[in-house]
């Protein structure tokens, strides 16, 4: 799936549209095109029909979308194996042998001077006697992803940590045929400290099928709601909250007495229980906080899970970057080229935006 369809599909919706005719919107919009009404009957009725069959050309690629899940979901089994062996290599349950390790670095190290591989030789028995411990797999692997990128670092505090060093896994399951379209993200933690629940869930639920109400913003499937799921936190240990003391004073006999309470605070741990839509989609701000989530059930799925490895060493970090500055170039470029086409010009009229 390219990035265009990434981004469409992760936006997803804050609330549904109430239908507004027995026609669909699209049909109702045309009208709203400058000098629609001046254009002959006979044209008119010939739009109205393009139209319609640009919605029955949205109504096939809703099915496109539909088999493109099947895919997804096909190729997922086909994976499966080596996300298993990751996940074996990554928690010291195998070592891999001499073969598996094989990598071109190893031959580039061969042809640096002689003086930097005896350098680092020496760096690497210097690092190699400071821990006399042999590490199991690779330490900390998926709480250093979450470190190296933006977006999850953005969610991640301090009182997360000690927990992120407990996950073992981040995997994706995609729905069974015949099933609503959903995408399920299954975080394993191995026996810990802080809650009982060996994995934690969050399902994102997704629509592939135009709006009955406006089938011609149809852009792909996106994500229109995600259910989290219950952290049973052992005593003391819940990290998405905190513990403040207060004086209380009795209005009648004067006493003073400390009471606790439990008072929300930011955590990584707040993912698995997300805000709903409000049935009116009016709150903009929840709106925001629901397409921030979106956004990223959407990333682990398409970037986290299946290139965890180049995330951990900052390759994949360097692909996303080099995207970004592409597409700053682009906005830079067109916003010069505007420039000097109004030097000669007067400035166009405001855009006239369809509500």
């Amino acid at each position: 799936m390219d990035r265009k369809n990434e981004k469409s599909e992760a936006k997803g919706k804050g609330g549904n549209k109430p239908p507004q005719s027995d026609k669909p919107e699209g049909f109702l919009q045309v009208e709203r095109i400058p000098n629609f009404n001046l254009l002959p009957k006979s044209v008119k009725r010939r739009v109205y029909a393009l139209k319609r069959l640009q919605l029955q050309s949205a109504n096939i690629e809703a099915k496109f979308y539909e088999e493109v899940h099947e895919l997804e979901r096909k190729y997922a089994g086909l994976y499966q194996p080596m996300f298993d062996k990751r996940r074996e290599i990554v928690t010291g349950a195998v070592e891999p042998t001499d073969e598996e390790c094989e990598w071109q670095s190893d031959k580039e190290e061969e042809e640096l001077a002689a003086d930097l591989q005896k350098k680092a030789a020496l760096e690497e028995k210097q690092a190699d006697s400071a821990s006399a411990v042999e590490p199991k797999g690779i330490p900390e692997f998926w709480l250093s992803i979450f470190k190296h990128v933006d977006m999850l670092g953005e969610m991640l505090q301090e009182h997360d940590e000690p927990i992120l060093k407990h996950l073992q896994d981040i995997t994706v399951k995609f729905s069974e045929p015949g099933q609503p379209m959903s995408f399920t993200l299954e975080f394993h933690f191995e026996p810990n400290s802080f809650f009982s629940n060996s994995v934690l869930t969050k399902v994102y639920k997704m629509k592939s099928e135009p709006d009955a109400a406006d089938p011609f913003s149809f852009e792909g499937p996106e994500i229109v709601d995600c259910e989290g799921c219950k952290i049973d936190w052992q005593k003391g240990k819940d990290v998405t909250v905190k513990i403040v003391k207060k004086k209380q004073k009795h209005k009648g006999r004067g006493t003073v007495r400390m009471v606790t309470k439990e008072i929300p605070q930011d955590s990584f741990f707040n993912f698995f229980s997300p805000v709903k839509a409000t049935p009116d989609g009016m709150d903009e701000d929840l709106d925001f906080t629901l397409a921030a989530d979106f956004e990223t059930g959407h990333f682990f799925r398409e970037r986290v899970i299946p290139r965890a490895v180049l995330y951990f060493t900052g390759e994949a970090l360097e692909d996303d970057d080099s995207f970004e500055e592409e597409e700053d170039l682009d906005e830079e470029g067109e916003e010069e080229d505007e420039g000097d086409f109004n030097t000669t010009k007067d400035p166009p009229p405001a855009e006239c935006k369809q509500q």
